[in-house]
C-alpha cells in the first residue's frame, strides 16, 4: 500500500497534522513508539497544569483564603492522590487524541521508525521489519533534555521523572531558571520542598521580560524558594539535595530516525524549515521542535497545519511573530513578541507602556494583595510585544497574539469591547495610557 502521506512521531505536531489530513482524505499513517500526545501531553504540558492546579487550591487552603473571608482547618495536599488524578487526566486526552485518529481513519504504528531513503512511489519508512511506502513524509519527532557536562548529571531527574514522582523531597536542587525549572519550584515550594534553583544566567525565566523575571524572583523569594544566579553547577553532588532536576533546556530528536538517508540539511541537531514547513528535499515537511524554531506545543500545532495545507496543494506560511509563551506559576507570567530591550537591540525604534494590573476591577476583586503589571511595546502605533504577570495572564495573552496577528493599529485596538468585568480589560486600560 501507497500512503499520501508518513507521520514520524505523534506528539502535538503529529497528531494534529495526521488528523487534519486524514480528515482531508489523505491516507495516512503515523509512527508512535512511545505514547499518543507526545512529551507534552504525557509528561510535561498537561500533567504539569494537573499537578500545580492542586498545588494552587492548596495554597488557598493553607492560609491563602483568609485573605478573602474564607479558613479551613487543617488542609493537608495528598500528593499521591494529585498525582493519581493527574495520571487519569492524561489519560482521558490520550485516550481523546487516539479516537480522533481513528475518527480521520488515520493508521497508527506503535513502533520506532527510521526514515531508510527513496522508494519507486516516493519515501520508505521502516518499522519493526516492515516496510512503509508513502509519497510524503512528515517528521514531528520533537526534542528531548539537553543533559550537560555536568558531574553525576546521570543521577538527576528530567521533566519525565519529576512529574512520576508520588512522593515529596524535602529538600530539591533545580538546574535551570527556565520555564520548566519555575514551574516545578513553584509546585514542589507549595507542597513543603525547600527548593533551590540554579540558574548560569543573570536572570530567570530566560528570554521573558527582564523586569517580570526579576519581579517573579522576588515573588518566590518570599514564599521561601532560594535563587543562586550566575552559578554554574559542577558537581550534583555538592549541591546536598535529596532530589535534583535537570532542566536547561531542550534539543531536537534527530538521532537514530535516517535523515542521513535522504540528506535532509540539519544544523546543530534542528531540521532546518522554510516558511511552509518544507525541509531542503521536496516531499519532505518537519513541525514541531525538531525544527528547533520556537519549542512549544502551540507552535507544533500551527506548523502541523502550514505543513498538512501546503502538501494539500494550499499554500500556507508559517508566522512566528505572535506566538505567546506561558510560564504556569502562581501568579503567572506570559509574554509575546519584543521585550523593549530586545527591540533595542535590534535597532527597532520602540517605546513602552506599562500599567499595574490593579487598574482592573476583576484583577483587584480576585488577587487581594497581589501584583502585577502589563507592558506594552509599541514600534511606532504598531504593537509588536506585551508581557505581564498577574493570573490568569495565560488567558489573556491570547488576545493579545490575535492583535498582533492582525497587525491591529492603536486606533483599531482602542475600539475593541471587553466584557466586564474582565482581567482582560487591562489590554484596552494600557491601550489607552499609551
Amino acid at each position: 500500500m501507497i500512503y499520501d502521506l508518513s507521520i514520524l512521531g505523534g506528539g502535538p505536531a503529529g497528531y494534529r497534522a495526521a488528523e487534519l489530513a486524514g480528515g482531508e482524505g489523505l491516507k495516512t499513517l503515523l509512527f508512535e513508539e512511545r505514547n499518543l500526545g507526545g512529551v507534552c501531553l504525557n509528561e510535561g504540558c498537561i500533567p504539569s497544569k494537573a499537578l500545580l492546579y492542586s498545588a494552587k487550591i492548596y495554597d488557598y487552603m493553607n492560609g491563602g483564603g483568609v485573605k478573602y473571608g474564607v479558613t479551613c482547618g487543617n488542609p493537608v495536599l495528598d500528593y499521591a492522590a494529585a498525582v493519581k488524578r493527574k495520571d487519569a487526566v492524561v489519560k482521558k486526552l490520550v485516550a481523546g487524541v487516539e479516537a480522533g485518529l481513528k475518527k480521520a481513519g488515520v493508521e497508527i504504528v506503535r513502533e520506532h521508525a527510521v526514515i531508510t531513503g527513496r522508494a519507486a512511489n516516493g519515501f520508505a519508512v521502516e518499522a519493526a521489519g516492515n516496510v512503509y511506502e508513502a509519497r510524503n513524509i512528515l517528521i514531528c519527532t520533537g526534542s528531548e533534555p539537553v543533559m550537560p557536562p555536568i558531574k553525576g548529571i546521570e543521577t538527576c531527574m528530567t521533566n519525565r521523572e519529576i512529574l512520576a514522582l508520588t512522593e515529596i523531597p524535602k529538600t530539591l536542587a533545580i538546574i535551570g531558571g527556565g520555564v520548566i525549572g519555575l514551574e516545578m519550584a513553584s509546585l514542589f515550594n507549595s507542597a513543603g520542598s525547600k527548593v533551590v534553583v540554579y540558574e548560569m544566567a543573570d536572570k530567570v525565566a530566560g528570554p521573558f521580560d527582564r523586569e517580570v523575571s526579576d519581579e517573579l524572583q522576588k515573588i518566590y523569594e518570599k514564599k521561601g524558594v532560594e535563587f543562586k544566579l550566575g552559578a554554574a553547577v559542577k558537581d550534583v553532588a555538592e549541591l546536598g539535595a535529596e532530589k535534583t532536576l535537570a532542566s536547561v533546556g531542550r534539543k531536537p530528536s534527530t538521532k537514530g530516525m535516517g535523515i542521513e538517508s535522504l540528506g535532509i540539511p540539519a544544523e546543530r541537531g534542528a531540521i532546518i524549515t522554510d516558511e511552509l514547513m518544507k525541509t531542503g528535499v521536496p516531499g519532505v515537511y518537519a513541525a514541531g521542535d525538531v525544527n528547533g524554531r520556537h519549542m512549544l506545543a502551540h507552535t507544533a500545532y500551527r506548523e502541523a497545519e502550514v505543513a498538512v495545507n501546503n502538501i494539500l496543494g494550499r499554500r500556507d506560511i508559517m508566522e512566528y511573530n505572535a506566538i505567546p509563551s506561558v510560564i504556569y506559576t502562581n501568579p503567572e507570567a506570559a509574554g509575546i513578541g519584543e521585550t523593549l530591550e530586545s527591540a533595542r537591540q535590534k535597532a527597532i525604534s520602540a517605546s513602552e507602556t506599562k500599567l499595574p494590573m490593579q487598574y482592573s476591577g476583576r484583577f483587584l476583586a480576585e488577587n487581594e494583595g497581589g501584583s502585577g503589571f502589563i507592558k506594552l511595546v509599541w514600534s511606532g502605533a504598531k504593537l509588536i510585544g506585551a508581557h505581564m504577570l498577574g493570573n490568569p495572564a495565560s488567558e489573556i495573552v491570547s488576545t493579545l497574539s490575535a492583535i498582533m496577528y492582525r497587525e491591529m493599529s492603536l486606533n483599531q485596538i482602542k475600539k475593541i469591547i471587553f466584557p466586564h468585568p474582565t482581567v482582560a480589560e487591562i489590554i484596552k486600560e494600557a491601550v489607552f495610557h499609551a
